[in-house]
């Protein structure tokens, strides 16, 4: 009869994935990426028949790992392994630990995240800008936020511009930063190659950061970086971040729209959207615009992508100018 030590971590999965049943199973598929969708629905279909004992050493292995995941969230790896040791045993305790750190990967500079932003701050910004981009794609956006705000403005868009332009980090490298910081703060290294940084990541940050930060880094970027500034802008605010405006600003960015290019906009948007939209229009512009979207039957994609892309370059210029104000973290001030 097999055991559970013979399936790998795949087959785990699967297994796990149909004990569970289908309502649960399709509520953990909604948290995965395509291709693990893919490769699980495979492993699901190939598996024919597996014992009931196999299920519950499978059911009590995820158990046991979930376990020590949040005994590690509260208090680290030696706060987990006493509760475990407790629980299961020193042996078991340890072969737990062993298969969390290595197939769910504890991420590097999982200190930093409970460390205060400002305090951070006082360890980080002396050190070369390359080093902190690598700290700061660690951290959430509002602390990442918070320390970037911090800088000096000559840093600001040099590491902003190194967070964007980041792929992969050695782990060497990672241990040798989480080395200069561990006299006052415990580390756990990750072994494996990891992805950090990106375009997306300074997004996050900078939509996250106060205006005037912003600014200067963007205007910083578009000098040094210009190719890197049209996409890190394109990506800042999308066409649905329009329900962060006030009913005012969204009136006064109308005023400014071709009612043509409104239409198509609406035709790929969410119903909330079109719901703030036509809140903020005349009941007779309303019904026409409503009326136009019908007349204008199935309209390409791409069509709906540029209209949607010319009303945000005039909330962007409106915002540029000073006339509107989007709602964001960092401490803006709204003056009334």
């Amino acid at each position: 009869m097999a055991k559970s030590e013979e399936y790998n971590g795949v087959q785990k999965a699967a297994i796990l994935l149909i004990a569970l049943g289908p309502e649960r199973s399709a509520d953990v598929f909604k948290h995965l990426k395509e291709d693990e969708i893919e490769e699980l629905t495979l492993e699901i279909a190939n598996t024919r028949s597996v014992s009931s004992q196999v299920k519950e050493d499978v059911l009590n292995e995820f158990y046991q790992v979930c376990l020590a995941q949040q005994y590690i969230a509260e208090g680290g790896i030696g706060y987990a392994k006493e509760l475990l040791d407790k629980a299961l045993g020193d042996e078991k305790a340890q072969e737990v630990i062993a298969k969390l750190t290595a197939s769910l990967q504890v991420r590097p500079f999982e200190f930093v995240r409970k460390t205060d932003p400002s305090q951070l701050l006082n360890f980080i910004q002396d050190e070369h800008p390359q080093t902190i981009a690598m700290i700061l794609s660690y951290l959430t956006s509002p602390q990442a936020a918070m320390v970037i705000g911090s800088l000096a403005p000559e840093k600001q868009a040099d590491v902003a511009k190194r967070i964007a332009m980041m792929d992969r980090t050695s782990p060497d490298v990672i241990k040798e930063v989480e080395r200069v910081l561990e006299r006052k703060l415990a580390s756990l290294a990750n072994q494996d190659y990891t992805i950090v940084g990106g375009v997306d990541a300074i997004v996050n940050i900078l939509n996250t950061v106060d205006r005037s930060t912003e600014k200067h880094i963007m205007e910083s970027l578009e000098i040094e970086e210009p190719e890197l500034a049209d996409e890190i802008r394109k990506k800042m605010f999308v066409f649905e971040d329009i329900l962060l405006l006030d009913d005012r600003a969204i009136q006064r960015v109308l005023r400014d729209v071709e009612n043509s290019d409104l239409g198509v906009a609406l035709k790929g948007a969410a119903e909330e959207v079109q719901n703030v939209i036509f809140k903020n229009l005349s009941k007779r512009l309303a019904a026409m615009i409503k009326e136009d979207m019908e007349f204008m039957g199935p309209v390409r994609m791409k069509d709906v992508e540029e209209a949607q892309q010319k009303i945000v370059s005039v909330i962007r210029k409106l915002e540029d100018a000073g006339e509107i104000v989007i709602s964001r973290g960092g401490g803006d001030e709204i003056v009334v």
